[in-house]
C-alpha cells in the first residue's frame, strides 16, 4: 500500500492526438496491447478513453467508429502524481468507480496504472469491490458484495496495511453502498425535487470504519425544502437507505442519529439553529450530538450544502471558551485502561471480563481530544490522524505531543484490526475487547505505553481547561 506508483508504471504512456478516429485510436490500442489511450495535445492532457468507453459509447449505440475519439472520451480525467503511493490510487480508484488513473510528474504525463496494477486477488481487492457494488441493481446484490468486506479487511491486515489506509479503504466501501443505495432509491422515487446532501457522520466520515459498525448518518436540505410538498419523498428516500443499510451490515444506530428520524433529515437552516444551540448551551446532550454531528462529510448530493454549515459551526467554536470548556469535561469521561501504578487495567466483570476495550478506552479518547484540538482551533479536517496533524498550528497542542498522539492512535488502531482479523479467521464475529493474553509481552508493554500517553495528554487538557486556556 505504500508501494510507490512511480515503480509500477510499466511502459510509456500510449497517446493519441483528439483528431484521431474511434476506429483509429481502437486500432493503436489493439496493436500496443492496452486497455486505453491518453488523449494529448501540445503535451498537455486532454482525455483518457477505455475499452469500456469502445463497448459502451461505440458498439452499444452503435456510433460511427469514423468519429473523432474525442467524442467518447472523459475530459479532464482524474489523475494522480508518480509520487503518491498505490494506496492513494486504490483509494482514489474506490472512491469514483473507475479502474484507470493518468499518473502525472511535473505537469506531465509520465504513464497509466490500472486496477490490476494494483492487486492480483481481485475478488478481496477495494476497487473491484467498489466497482462491483456500482453495477448492482438490487438489495439482494448489495448484500452480497456487503459481505465481502470482512474479508477486504483480512487481506489488509494480513498485508501489513496500516490502521489509517485500512479505515480509508473500508469507509470508501461503505460510501460505495451507500450512494449505490441513494441511486437505487431515486430510480424508484424519481429525482429529488430540491437539492441535498447525504451526510455521513461518527466513523464513516472521518474514514475510521472497520469490517462491521451501526450507522450514522443525516441529510441536509436545501432552504427551499417545503415538509407539505416534499417531506414525503424524503422520508421515503432516508428509510429506504437506512433500511438498506441495515440490511448491508451497518445496523440502525441504536440512538436513532439516522436520516430516517425526522429531527436528522431537516433544511440548511434548521441544522444551522441546532448547532447554535448546542454551542450556545452546551448541556449533556448537546455535547453528545456536537461530538456525533460535528463530524460530517459529504456521501452524496450538493455537498455546498455541508460546506457552508460546517464553516458556520467552526466560527461558531473558534473561541468560545464556555463551549470549549464543556466539550474538553466531556471528553474527559473515557478513561485509558490503566491501573493505578500504570498497569494494564482489564474489565473485572460482565460478559466481557478479563479484556481491554481497545475502542472506548483507547482509541475514542484520542478522537475526542483530536475533535477538541480542530474546534478550539477552526480545523476543518474530519479524520482524526488529521486533525492531530494540523493542530499544533491551533496552539492547542505541542508538535512532538501530537505526533505521539498520531503514533499511539495507529498502534491502537492497528492492534484493534489485527485482533478482528483473528476473530473473523476463526469465523467469531469481530469486536473491540483483547485480551492482553492475546498478545506478545512485548506489545502489552507497548499498549501501557500507549495509554500512558492517553492519560497525559488528557491531564494537559484538563489543566488547560481549568484555567480557562484555549
Amino acid at each position: 500500500m505504500s508501494t510507490p506508483i512511480r515503480t509500477l508504471l510499466r511502459r510509456a504512456p500510449v497517446t493519441v492526438s483528439p483528431g484521431l478516429t474511434i476506429r483509429e485510436a481502437a486500432m493503436i490500442m489493439s496493436e500496443q496491447r492496452v486497455s486505453s489511450v491518453l488523449i494529448v495535445e501540445q503535451e498537455a492532457l486532454f482525455g483518457l478513453v477505455t475499452d469500456r468507453d469502445l463497448r459502451n459509447r461505440v458498439l452499444a449505440t452503435g456510433l460511427d467508429p469514423g468519429r473523432p475519439i474525442v467524442d467518447i472520451a472523459t475530459l479532464a480525467p482524474l489523475t494522480i502524481g508518480v509520487d503518491q503511493t498505490a494506496f492513494d490510487a486504490t483509494l482514489l480508484m474506490a472512491q469514483h468507480n473507475i479502474h484507470h488513473l493518468p499518473v502525472m510528474e511535473s505537469g506531465r504525463i509520465a504513464g497509466m496504472i490500472n486496477a490490476t496494477d494494483l492487486t492480483e486477488q481481485h475478488s478481496t481487492s477495494a476497487v473491484y469491490l467498489a466497482g462491483d457494488i456500482h453495477k448492482q441493481r438490487t438489495l439482494e446484490g448489495l448484500q452480497q458484495a456487503s459481505g465481502r468486506i470482512g474479508r477486504l479487511q483480512q487481506t489488509l491486515a494480513e498485508s501489513g496495511a496500516s490502521a489509517y489506509n485500512t479505515g480509508h479503504v473500508i469507509t470508501a466501501i461503505t460510501d460505495a453502498i451507500t450512494a449505490r443505495l441513494l441511486q437505487l432509491a431515486e430510480v424508484q422515487l424519481g429525482p429529488a425535487p430540491v437539492d441535498y446532501v447525504w451526510v455521513a457522520a461518527g466513523s464513516q466520515a472521518r474514514n475510521e470504519q472497520s469490517a462491521r459498525t451501526d450507522q450514522d448518518n443525516c441529510l441536509v436540505l436545501d432552504d427551499d425544502f417545503d415538509e407539505g410538498l416534499h417531506g414525503e419523498y424524503f422520508k421515503a428516500l432516508a428509510t429506504s437507505v437506512c433500511d438498506g443499510l441495515n440490511a448491508c451490515g451497518f445496523v440502525h444506530c441504536p440512538g436513532e442519529m439516522m436520516a430516517m428520524t425526522d429531527a436528522w433529515r431537516q433544511p440548511r437552516r434548521r441544522w444551522a439553529d441546532y448547532f447554535a444551540r448546542w454551542t450556545g448551551q452546551p448541556d449533556p446532550k448537546s455535547l453528545m450530538l456536537t461530538c456525533v454531528f460535528f463530524d460530517m462529510r459529504a456521501i452524496q448530493g450538493k455537498s455546498e450544502l455541508l460546506e457552508d454549515l460546517r464553516d458556520d459551526v467552526l466560527q461558531r467554536t473558534q473561541g468560545n471558551s464556555i463551549f470549549l470548556a464543556h466539550l474538553v469535561s466531556n471528553a474527559l469521561d473515557h478513561v485509558p485502561a490503566l491501573g493505578l501504578f500504570k498497569g494494564l487495567s482489564a474489565q473485572r466483570s460482565g460478559e466481557h471480563k478479563g479484556t481491554i476495550d481497545l475502542k472506548h478506552n483507547g482509541i475514542v479518547p484520542i478522537v475526542d481530544l483530536a475533535r477538541v484540538y480542530a474546534l478550539a482551533g477552526g480545523h476543518g479536517a474530519v479524520n482524526t490522524h488529521d486533525r492531530l496533524v494540523v493542530a499544533p498550528s491551533g496552539g492547542g497542542i505541542s508538535e512532538q505531543s501530537a505526533r505521539d498522539l498520531r503514533d499511539t492512535l495507529e498502534f491502537l488502531g492497528t492492534l484493534r484490526l489485527q485482533h478482528q482479523a483473528r476473530q473473523m479467521e476463526q469465523g467469531v464475529p469481530p469486536d473491540n475487547f483483547l485480551d492482553p493474553q492475546e498478545v506478545s509481552n512485548f506489545e502489552r508493554t507497548q499498549l501501557k505505553d500507549a495509554f500512558s500517553v492517553v492519560q497525559t495528554l488528557q491531564s494537559v487538557l484538563g489543566q488547560r481547561f481549568q484555567a480557562g486556556r484555549f
